[in-house]
C-alpha cells in the first residue's frame, strides 16, 4: 500500500509546507511560490492518482517545472526593476530544528541574492540537491536532462555561488553579537559605534522598488554607510513617530525588523558578518514585498 490511498487533499497538505520551501528557494518571492503551490494543487486534482507512486517526489517535479517556467519571465522583470532587486524575506520567530527538517536549509536573502545570477536550470539543480538532498536521476527527470547533466548543473551552480557570495561567519553567537551591536548603534544615532561593527569595505544593499525611498544602487564603505545609517535612524526613529525596531529570524539568520505605528513591518533587515563585522546588509523596504508578513 502506498502513501497515494489516503484523501488527495491530505496527501497535498502533508506535502505542502515542504514544497512551498522548495519553491520559495527557487524564485526568491512568497507570492510567486505560492501561485506555483495554487496550481500544482489544481494539477494535483486532474492527475489519476492511482498511476502515482509516491506523493513527495511527484508533487516535487510539478512544482519544480512550475518554477522552471516561472524563472524565465521572473528574470524579464528584474532586469527593468526600479533599483536593486531583493528577494522578499522570511521572518520567523522559530529556528528550531525542527522546522529547519521541515523546510529545507536556511538560505539568506544574501545568497538567494547570489543565486539571481544563476540560470534557471543552474538554480533548480542547486537548490534541489544541495538544499533538499533531491538525487539527480529526480532532478533530471524534472529538467529532461540526465543525470550527469544534472549534477554538472549542480556543481556549476556551487562553484558560482561560491564565487560570488562573500565569505560568512557560520558561528550564530558572533552574528548576534554584531547584528546587536549594529542595532544598539543605529537606535542610538551612534556613528562611532556604527564604524566599530561594520566592515571597512561594507557593502549596502536596498529594495524599495520605486514605492519607497532608497538607494538605487549599492552603497559601499563603512563611512557611507554608516552616515546613511544614522541619517534613516533620525528620520524614522524620532520621538513619537511609532516607529520602533526589534529582533527576528530573517531567512534563519538574526537580522533587524522595524515596525510602522500601525504595528505592519516596514522594512527587514538582514546582515552577513565576518570576523565579527558586518560585511553586507540586504535592507527590504518596499511594502509589496513585506506584505506577506505578520
Amino acid at each position: 500500500m502506498t502513501d497515494i490511498d489516503s484523501a488527495p487533499v491530505d496527501a497535498f497538505v502533508a506535502q505542502r509546507r515542504y514544497l512551498g520551501a522548495v519553491a520559495y528557494r527557487l524564485l526568491g518571492s512568497v507570492t510567486d511560490a505560492e501561485d506555483v503551490l495554487q496550481e500544482a494543487w489544481l494539477r494535483w486534482q486532474a492527475v489519476d492518482q492511482s498511476q502515482v507512486g509516491e506523493v513527495r517526489p511527484y508533487l516535487t517535479t510539478v512544482v519544480t517545472r512550475l518554477c522552471y517556467d516561472l524563472l524565465g519571465s521572473a528574470r524579464a522583470r528584474r532586469e527593468s526593476y526600479y533599483g536593486e532587486w531583493l528577494p522578499e524575506p522570511l521572518v520567523s520567530d522559530d529556528d528550531s530544528p525542527a522546522e529547519r527538517a521541515e523546510t529545507g536549509e536556511s538560505v539568506s536573502l544574501a545568497m538567494l541574492a547570489v543565486m539571481e545570477q544563476l540560470s534557471p536550470a543552474e538554480r533548480i539543480a542547486f537548490v534541489l540537491h544541495d538544499l533538499f538532498a533531491v538525487g539527480f536521476g529526480e532532478i533530471a527527470a524534472a529538467l529532461g536532462r540526465t543525470p550527469d547533466a544534472a549534477r554538472q548543473l549542480a556543481s556549476r551552480a556551487r562553484r558560482r555561488v561560491r564565487d560570488g557570495g562573500r565569505r560568512c561567519t557560520v558561528d550564530p553567537a558572533e552574528h548576534r553579537r554584531a547584528v546587536s551591536a549594529f542595532a544598539a548603534a543605529t537606535v542610538k544615532g551612534d556613528i562611532a559605534g556604527l564604524l566599530a561593527v561594520l566592515d571597512p569595505d561594507v557593502v549596502w544593499h536596498s529594495d524599495g522598488g520605486g514605492v519607497v525611498t532608497a538607494s538605487v544602487r549599492a552603497i559601499h564603505g563603512a563611512e557611507k554607510v554608516s552616515r546613511l545609517v544614522a541619517g534613516l535612524a533620525a528620520k524614522w526613529l524620532t520621538p513619537g513617530s511609532g516607529t520602533s525596531v526589534g529582533f527576528a529570524q530573517v531567512n534563519g539568520e538574526l537580522g533587524v525588523v522595524s515596525y510602522e505605528s500601525s504595528g505592519r513591518i516596514g522594512g527587514v533587515f538582514a546582515f552577513t558578518v565576518t570576523d565579527g563585522r558586518i560585511t553586507e546588509a540586504h535592507v527590504v523596504v518596499n511594502p509589496e514585498k513585506l506584505a506577506h508578513l505578520v
